[in-house]
């Protein structure tokens, strides 16, 4: 038998920026679902609508920015605490797991073609 989630509230504590903060969604084809994709600080859903087009959706067919302050959030687990439980990944040596900056397709290439 599968057990239920028990999700709590999230405390909504200020992100250290007196700019508003806006949530950001993103429908990348006409058929796909929206997604949270990040957040931006701006003073008016214009502007964040401008730097989320920047940042987020280049080339999406539908970009939602909505204030932060209105979204309601709630975990099964404390943000703070998982913050706090995450490894140091600048203490982890291991340069395996890093994305690799070139590739063989790309190696010597002066540009690369953008679709």
């Amino acid at each position: 038998m599968v057990e239920k989630a028990r999700r709590a509230p999230v405390d909504s504590d200020e992100r250290g920026n007196p700019t508003p903060q806006w949530e950001v969604f993103v429908r990348n084809e006409a058929g796909d679902p929206m997604r949270h994709v990040g957040s931006v600080a701006a003073a008016s859903a214009t502007e964040a609508h401008e730097h989320a087009g920047r940042l987020f959706g280049w080339y999406a067919v539908d970009l939602w920015v909505c204030p932060a302050e209105s979204v309601e959030r709630f975990s099964t687990r404390g943000l703070a605490a998982d913050a706090e439980e995450r490894p140091d990944e600048e203490a982890d040596d291991d340069d395996d797991s890093d994305e690799p900056r070139v590739y063989k397709e790309t190696a010597g290439a002066s540009e690369v073609n953008s679709l």
